[in-house]
């Protein structure tokens, strides 16, 4: 796709003002450049506005000088400075594909490339759940009703296992295995093509158990829809509805502005309150970092002892 567009381009004279269908050309080769889903994604939509914004200025050359002043209007929004960053990079990466292509001039190219982001003053902080509220939370479905119980199973995967939303939406009944006497969710393909294995506590795979027995599943995806009859129905869940699932029951507990991924921030905190060393977290997680401190630390994930096992939110025995 990016060859033939090169190809295209031969013979087009460089311009300084692009025009949508010249942008739609560029953001076409940036797109077919990234292989992450992710990646695409993010891409996609900071590029779509900065052409919103571009196009809606009369005659605007694409240059070092509009991108300031792109920037300017960014931080205008009181966006936090690592947003600003990364939309920043995606205008930058879109004239780099726009010189490639021929369509606009490499000096021009070259004065964006050099646009500086915005400084990070200290770190933002993300929302976190404590124990109790963490309970709260997995407990606030109703356990009678097939809905609760697939609500129940969720939740306690993005709390104890620290899964993303897009990770939960994916997961398999095949990806359910026991490693070294314990429950795990293994060769799970997370961020950036990352594959990891997740230790499952005992009693989150209950809560698997029951919502997969309850809805017939054994095979294929282990989330599914609920209809509003009672009846599991589909062959799996949107990333969407994960994201629903986790603002109803947080408004239900009186929890403002929760995310699945503060979910995920939060049980790297209790693993962490609860003793968990900070290599099994990580390893826990899939951060990219993981293969750096396995590669220079040496260390092994421990499946048979899983550092989430007892985080406080677990039901009593």
């Amino acid at each position: 796709m990016k060859h033939l567009q090169k190809r295209k381009a031969k013979g087009r004279v460089a311009k300084s003002v692009l025009r949508l269908p010249d942008l739609e050309v560029a953001k076409s080769a940036v797109l077919s450049s990234l292989s992450c889903p992710d990646a695409q994604r993010g891409y996609r939509h900071a590029i779509d506005e900065f052409v919103e914004w571009y196009c809606s200025e009369p005659r605007l050359s694409f240059s070092k000088t509009v991108v300031v002043r792109y920037r300017m209007h960014l931080e205008s929004r009181h966006l936090a400075p690592g947003t600003i960053n990364l939309r920043l990079g995606a205008v930058r990466r879109l004239a780099h594909e726009a010189a490639d292509c021929g369509l606009l001039s490499a000096d021009l190219a070259a004065g964006i490339r050099r646009v500086k982001g915005v400084k990070k003053l200290g770190v933002r902080l993300g929302n976190w759940l404590t124990a109790e509220q963490g309970i709260t939370l997995w407990q606030a479905p109703d356990r009678e009703r097939l809905k609760g119980k697939r609500d129940r199973a969720l939740l306690s995967v993005l709390l104890a296992c620290g899964l993303r939303r897009h990770e939960v939406a994916d997961l398999a009944v095949d990806h359910l295995q026991q490693r070294e006497g314990h429950w795990a969710i293994v060769n799970l393909s997370g961020k950036g093509g990352h594959v990891r294995t997740v230790p499952v506590p005992d009693w989150v795979y209950c809560e698997l158990s029951t919502w997969m027995e309850a809805a017939g599943i054994t095979r294929g995806r282990v989330f599914r829809r609920v209809s509003s009859a009672g009846k599991s129905w589909g062959d799996g869940v949107t990333e969407k509805l994960v994201w629903n699932v986790v603002k109803e029951f947080a408004t239900k507990t009186g929890v403002a502005s929760l995310a699945p991924h503060d979910l995920r921030r939060t049980c790297a905190r209790l693993c962490r309150a609860a003793g968990g060393e900070l290599e099994q977290i990580q390893f826990l997680l899939g951060h990219v970092s993981v293969q750096t401190t396995e590669r220079y630390l040496g260390c092994t994930q421990r499946i048979a002892a899983a550092v989430n096992d007892k985080i406080g939110i677990e039901p009593a025995s």
